[in-house]
């Protein structure tokens, strides 16, 4: 299926920005009419967490799916999702240090050295946090070849929000270390020589190229 043919960017983008504000909006609803459970922090952290680490990946999967599939409407997608994921992480980190801990700093910082996944988490967010200051047309021109290397930090993040996530559930494995599995085949993809090959093999699916036709002579 090639969802080209199915959707244009626009459409894409429409159900990008759609999708990713749905969760949030229901949590605003829940909340507002008391559909929360009995510790409503733990609700906000959760729920803002995990759609972060979702909405990060995803950013991550639009270029090897475009690699493996030839998928080309996704990537201008790409962007909202990693500015989505951020805006998520950001809510999750305010939840945490603001309503959670009320700025108690003494007490933070005992948890920093007692929880791995908050030192682990906030290096995500700081990583995070200058590529979305960066996301423009405009700070691509400023920073020239620089910009790509700097957004490409964005893989450390991943890797460091899907650690993030196995630190914070503690028993059952299974959903980060899927989203971990995801994250690394898609890292896999990115690299220069399986990149390379996976051209080679979608050329050759495709059959060799059609000659043009000649136009006739006037």
């Amino acid at each position: 299926m090639n969802i080209d043919r199915l959707l244009s960017k626009n459409q894409i983008l429409w159900l990008t920005h759609i999708g990713a504000l749905i969760p949030f909006a229901w949590l605003l609803y829940q909340d507002y009419s008391n559909g929360l459970s009995v510790n409503p922090i733990q609700d906000w952290t959760l729920r803002t967490g995990k759609p972060a680490l979702v909405l990060l990946v995803l950013s991550l999967a639009c270029t090897p799916l475009n690699i493996i599939l030839g998928w080309r409407n996704i990537i201008p997608a790409r962007k909202w999702l990693g500015l989505y994921a951020f805006s998520y992480a950001a809510v999750h980190f305010y939840v945490f240090i603001g309503v959670d801990y009320a700025y108690q700093w003494i007490y933070i910082w005992q948890d920093v050295g007692t929880k791995p996944y908050v030192i682990v988490g906030f290096s995500a967010l700081l990583i995070l946090l200058p590529l979305a200051l960066t996301s423009s047309k405009a700070w691509m021109r400023r920073l020239g070849k620089w910009w790509k290397k700097l957004h490409q930090w964005v893989y450390l993040a991943g890797v460091l929000a899907v650690f993030h996530y196995v630190w914070v559930v503690k028993a059952d494995y299974r959903e980060p270390a899927a989203w971990g599995v995801l994250l690394g085949l898609f890292l896999i993809v990115r690299i220069p020589i399986v990149r390379k090959r996976i051209a080679r093999w979608r050329s050759k699916l495709r059959g060799p190229a059609q000659p043009k036709a000649r136009r006739s002579a006037a």
